[in-house]
């Protein structure tokens, strides 16, 4: 369990924005803020096909108490942000890691920086990203240095082709075919490929959020490819490596020793290319952020966050 906070944090938690609309290009991307905007900004990017939702509201809320100005936003192509067209990835490009992206991760980054420029009153943040979330972390930084204080990459990798790939067991869960209960589908999903610490409650997050998720993405046309478009910009993705290298911020890279989706090796690289890094390997975590973890991450990103206004 996360520490009770104390009652100034608490009510500084609930300095609470509704959902705002900012403009990337021709796009609408849906933002949502938790905390004071007078604290420090912290910016979290979320993972492949899931919306801002499956940043669990307890861990903002915790990000918040302990003086952060949490900024989360629907990726391009997911929950309320605008939805594109085009073909994704077909399982033999999947397999080849052959794409043909409709954008790529440095646009998704882009994104990213005008929800900076528009939310964040000093135009600065702790940018965060988890899995494709952090490979769009890193172009943030990459693309956008004035606008990022630091950089928190989370299940991540760099680019390279040759570290962090999928462990072969888990290559069917990209090719599977949509099921009749995708909510169940994706707590078995989380079971497989989470970490070894889920618990019940964990489960209940899925379900939660997979159906709140749901119900603000029936309000926005769509066409149901926008994973798969997601998908194709992160298999198409370019070696971040020499970039990495110029980073001049702090940066954090957290993994989980158990994930098989983004193997660790992706993180070391990440820790290793970027200069000064920290890196954190949690055991026993998965691709997941099971309630378990949330002790060591958000403290990771509080501590790094500190460093630099």
């Amino acid at each position: 369990m996360l520490a009770n906070r104390s009652a100034s944090a608490a009510e500084r938690s609930r300095v609470t924005g509704s959902e705002r609309f900012v403009r990337s290009g021709d796009l609408r991307i849906c933002t949502t803020t938790t905390g004071s905007p007078d604290d420090p900004a912290v910016l979290l990017i979320m993972g492949l096909g899931l919306s801002y939702d499956w940043w669990r509201e307890d861990f903002c809320d915790e990000l918040a108490a302990r003086g952060r100005f949490v900024v989360r936003f629907d990726n391009r192509d997911v929950g309320r942000s605008t939805h594109l067209a085009g073909r994704g990835i077909s399982p033999w490009g999947f397999l080849t890691r052959r794409a043909r992206p409709v954008y790529s991760l440095g646009e998704m980054a882009d994104d990213a920086a005008a929800v900076i420029a528009e939310v964040v009153p000093s135009g600065r943040a702790h940018v965060v990203g988890a899995s494709l979330g952090a490979m769009v972390a890193q172009e943030v930084a990459i693309r956008h240095p004035d606008a990022t204080s630091s950089l928190t990459s989370i299940m991540g990798r760099p680019g390279d082709g040759r570290t962090g790939k999928v462990s072969w067991r888990r290559v069917p869960d990209f090719l599977r075919p949509p099921a009749a209960d995708p909510v169940e589908d994706m707590v078995r999903a989380f079971r497989r490929i989470g970490s070894a610490t889920r618990t019940p409650e964990d489960d209940e997050d899925v379900r939660v959020t997979m159906r709140r998720a749901a119900g603000r993405e029936a309000s926005v046309a769509h066409d149901g490819q926008g994973g798969g478009r997601q998908l194709a910009a992160c298999v198409g993705e370019r070696d971040r490596t020499a970039d990495l290298r110029g980073l001049t911020m702090p940066a954090l890279v957290v993994h989980g020793a158990a994930d098989t989706v983004i193997r660790p090796s992706g993180g070391r690289a990440t820790a290793a290319a970027i200069p000064g890094a920290e890196f954190l390997e949690l055991p026993g975590m998965g691709h997941d952020l099971a309630r378990a973890s949330w002790p060591a991450v958000i403290e990771g990103i509080v501590g790094i966050s500190r460093t630099r206004a």
